[in-house]
């Protein structure tokens, strides 16, 4: 199949706007990092209470990827993404103006429904719009999209901190309490700049091909695949994604099915071994456990900013090689070295020699591992191995056991960090690495240059 440059425009084009729900999320889990002791003090929080913080916003994200499968197979991925458009805005903007910890995370509440909406949705899209030879680099935009979101949230924790001290905020009342007094406000609240451009920009994309034909609307479809990838094969693509719903089954009876068990396990499985594998440690409590190695907020913030280009650079390596080398090899070594460099941290914070580059090093190293294998595989993978009918409905079930994953990371990391220490924390992280390496080895077909249908017809015929 061949893709002239205007259709794959096009395609970038789309898949970048879908992506940009990517964005909101990584800026919504990193912006975190940079509040969390400031919002510890001046609330008085404590473990327990610092730990749901960070996590309401996750169980926000649980209900709202619940019924998000279910919305968009009703309605569309084009107007729940809309939904989550406004969600962050508002999430954002009240965040800025709580004036009380029990309104704060409410409002994270609030954000965290829009970031599990997108974290299904906007890769779901980009996969249905995509064809094969493209996929999995367009669907790693979305990640990709995730690591520039953390990196904003980075920079911006980094320069409005730095900025508190301005005097141009002195005579501003309402610009002191949030950029100068309450930095945290700040931080929070400049989400609502890319939330409501990504509102304004869904409005322009059209709605999934797929969705569309499963409708009933199969001249809709045509007219966008068309735009795509042309005629001859938006008409071979209509023709296949008929003939795979004929074979398919209704509705959830389809997740008895022994092949669609066996993708629901590997989605649910690889979803929560993501998270339990230590990225969250880093993304949320990083400079917390910079502090805890004797580094000063502003240097570990300040290694924060690193740690986010390293996340960028290495997810854009997954973006050229993951259609060249494949979903399974890219998981596989990856996550290989995720589990050495966590091993080693380990051992640095057990012999005391936390203190240095030689700990920074070694977490750029696991986040480096992470950024092009587990990171972006499990999201393609996810966006790739369930049937059409229901593919909302089964991708929010591994996609909630994403946010249960994080969740529970996220309310469990500070009490690990201090009753059992960092160095016991991060060889918990390693052990985790093992099923992951097996699920890729022995488990996970390779998806890579497939159809949606074939890897759909694969999954039918399962009989094991």
């Amino acid at each position: 199949m061949m893709i002239n440059i205007k259709q794959r425009l096009n395609l970038i084009s789309l898949s970048i706007i879908a992506s940009l729900g990517g964005f909101l999320f990584g800026y919504d889990t990193a912006v975190i990092s940079g509040t969390l002791s400031m919002v510890r003090k001046q609330f008085e929080l404590n473990a327990g209470m610092e730990g749901w913080y960070v996590s309401s916003a996750l169980l926000g994200c649980i209900i709202g990827v619940s019924g998000a499968g279910w919305l968009s197979d009703i309605y569309g991925r084009k107007r729940v993404l809309l939904l989550t458009g406004a969600l962050f805005s508002v999430s954002a903007i009240g965040c800025a103006m709580s004036l009380s910890f029990t309104t704060l995370v409410i409002y994270r509440l609030v954000g965290g429904l829009g970031v599990g909406i997108a974290s299904m949705l906007s890769p779901l899209y980009i996969s249905e719009i995509s064809p094969p030879a493209m996929r999995g680099r367009l669907v790693t935009l979305y990640q990709f999209a995730i690591t520039i979101g953390i990196l904003s949230a980075y920079f911006i924790n980094v320069w409005l901190l730095n900025s508190s001290d301005d005097p141009g905020f002195k005579n501003m009342a309402n610009l002191q309490l949030v950029f100068k007094e309450e930095v945290w406000r700040g931080m929070l609240g400049m989400e609502a700049v890319p939330a409501i451009s990504f509102f304004i920009l869904i409005l322009f994309i059209p709605k999934s091909p797929r969705w569309l034909v499963v409708k009933g609307k199969s001249d809709q479809a045509s007219k966008v695949l068309t735009r795509l990838v042309g005629i001859e094969e938006a008409n071979r693509e209509i023709a296949e994604i008929e003939d795979t719903l004929a074979l398919e089954g209704g509705s959830w009876k389809m997740l008895l099915a022994p092949g669609i068990k066996m993708a629901v396990f590997i989605g649910v499985s690889l979803a929560v071994l993501q998270q339990f594998t230590g990225i969250d440690a880093i993304i949320y409590y990083g400079p917390r456990i910079f502090e805890e190695a004797g580094f000063e907020l502003s240097e570990a913030l300040g290694g924060q900013v690193i740690i986010g280009i390293i996340n960028v650079v290495f997810t854009v390596i997954a973006i050229f090689t993951i259609d060249i080398f494949g979903r399974k090899r890219l998981l596989i070594t990856g996550t290989t070295g995720m589990l050495i460099s966590l091993i080693l941290i380990g051992i640095l914070f057990t012999t005391g020699n936390a203190g240095g580059m030689l700990l920074l090093s070694l977490i750029l190293v696991f986040i480096a591992c992470f950024a092009f294998s587990l990171g972006p595989v499990v999201w393609v993978i996810l966006s790739e191995i369930y049937p059409t009918k229901i593919r909302g409905r089964a991708m929010s079930i591994a996609t909630i056991a994403v946010w249960i994953g994080t969740a529970t990371i996220g309310q469990l990391i500070p009490l690990s960090l201090d009753n059992l220490g960092p160095d016991l924390t991060f060889w918990i992280f390693a052990f985790f690495c093992l099923p992951t390496i097996y699920i890729g080895w022995k488990l996970l077909p390779e998806t890579k240059g497939r159809t949606l249908e074939d890897i759909e017809r694969y999954w039918l015929r399962y009989k094991r």
